[in-house]
């Protein structure tokens, strides 16, 4: 990455690295050769998820932990992230392999949260705390300030668990039963069964949680349908 490309990154980011290799480190996805972002990206993660729950715990000092919980999955989700990463142009700079290249990855919107949540680790390195949570609240001020507690449905997962414990049944099973696709560019194939009702179903996802979340989705109708 030239000099001119890193020079506008940090403008963007409004923020001066001391260590720039973080940064490239940052944004090379694992399609890239050398070194790639996903540790940082796991660092970033446990910050941004800390930092969004301490801006939603002030905000609400009366709402009860389920619904704390359910208004940071809305804002830290992926495609959430993707479209604050596609905001300040994050695509243009992540370093990806051919094969991404070719597919287009700099759109994809996993590619795009990673990178996010790989910055806020590379920013925590590299300035401590304050830069990193900077960069998340520039970003997320907007959204913190306009959610409704009101309008945030609960995820599939929590909703189908919730249902099954109101008629004292057992909670559901996930299951992976295949990942297909190469290392960049996996898919998931979970089962979600309810065996208490003989009820099973399959669904498809880029990581083993959006599987899950879409597995709920189909099975809970299922279960609807059987209770009546």
């Amino acid at each position: 990455m030239d000099d001119l490309t890193i020079k506008q990154l940090i403008e963007l980011l409004n923020y001066s690295f001391k260590d720039i290799k973080l940064l490239e480190k940052a944004l090379t996805h694992r399609s890239y050769d050398g070194e790639n972002n996903e540790r940082l990206e796991f660092l970033g993660d446990s910050i941004l998820n800390f930092t969004i729950a301490e801006s939603l715990f002030k905000k609400f000092p009366n709402l009860p932990e389920g619904d704390l919980s359910r208004l940071r999955a809305s804002l830290v989700k992926a495609s959430a992230l993707a479209e604050v990463a596609s905001k300040i142009k994050l695509g243009d700079f992540i370093l990806l392999g051919e094969g991404e290249l070719k597919s287009a990855g700099w759109r994809r919107p996993s590619i795009l949260a990673d990178c996010f949540e790989a910055i806020i680790g590379a920013l925590y390195l590299d300035g401590g705390l304050a830069p990193a949570q900077q960069f998340i609240l520039n970003n997320f001020n907007d959204w913190l300030d306009q959610i409704n507690p009101a309008r945030i449905d609960k995820d599939a997962k929590t909703a189908l668990q919730e249902l099954l414990q109101s008629k004292k049944l057992m909670l559901p099973k996930y299951e992976v039963i295949d990942i297909k696709g190469e290392a960049h560019a996996q898919e998931f194939i979970v089962r979600c069964s309810v065996q208490q009702l003989s009820l099973s179903a399959e669904a498809s996802g880029p990581s083993r949680r959006a599987a899950e979340q879409e597995a709920a989705t189909i099975t809970m109708p299922l279960v609807k349908e059987k209770l009546t």
